[in-house]
């Protein structure tokens, strides 16, 4: 949480700056994208301590509400920086999910069966 306020307060405070270029637009919607990463295991870690160990994010609530708060925060930046945020969260959200698939999800046994053909 507090790395979060902190990208958010250094998004206010080089507000001028990260509007000034293209280049710095697409910064910008990148560091949008690195508050949504954070509210999203902020999130993730609150409510693992709330319902207990196990508890997995689903997309509706939680994912869908950190996106919206990260792109209000870059909106207040740029309109750009919302678009770049919204990309580069999308992104960092599927390399989360395939790395948390690797990690947690059970491994899949294929048992075979050998069976005869009749003639």
């Amino acid at each position: 949480t507090t790395l979060m306020v902190g990208c958010f307060a250094g998004m206010q405070m080089f507000k001028q700056q990260l509007a000034a270029s293209e280049y710095m637009t697409i910064v910008g919607g990148f560091v949008g994208s690195i508050v949504f990463i954070l509210l999203l295991t902020a999130v993730n870690n609150f409510e693992n301590l709330a319902f207990g160990s196990g508890f997995q994010s689903k997309l509706f609530p939680e994912v869908l509400g950190c996106l919206f708060v990260a792109m209000f925060m870059s909106a207040l930046v740029h309109r750009v920086c919302v678009t770049t945020c919204l990309i580069f969260s999308l992104l960092a959200l599927y390399y989360i999910n395939k790395l948390s698939q690797s990690k947690y999800q059970a491994p899949v046994t294929v048992t075979k069966t050998s069976q005869k053909k009749r003639k």
